[in-house]
């Protein structure tokens, strides 16, 4: 039952760091297409 709960712990961890994680790359990937856009102009 302890070892359960250690893995849902964990797993909750990487799900919520992943979250943030995926958030900067999004931002990375904005602001790269917008010096694309930029540069178009």
């Amino acid at each position: 039952m302890r070892m359960l709960t250690v893995m849902i712990a964990l797993v909750a961890a990487f799900g919520l760091s992943a979250c943030n994680t995926m958030q900067g790359l999004g931002k990375d990937v904005q602001s790269g297409g917008e010096a694309l856009e930029k540069q178009a102009k």
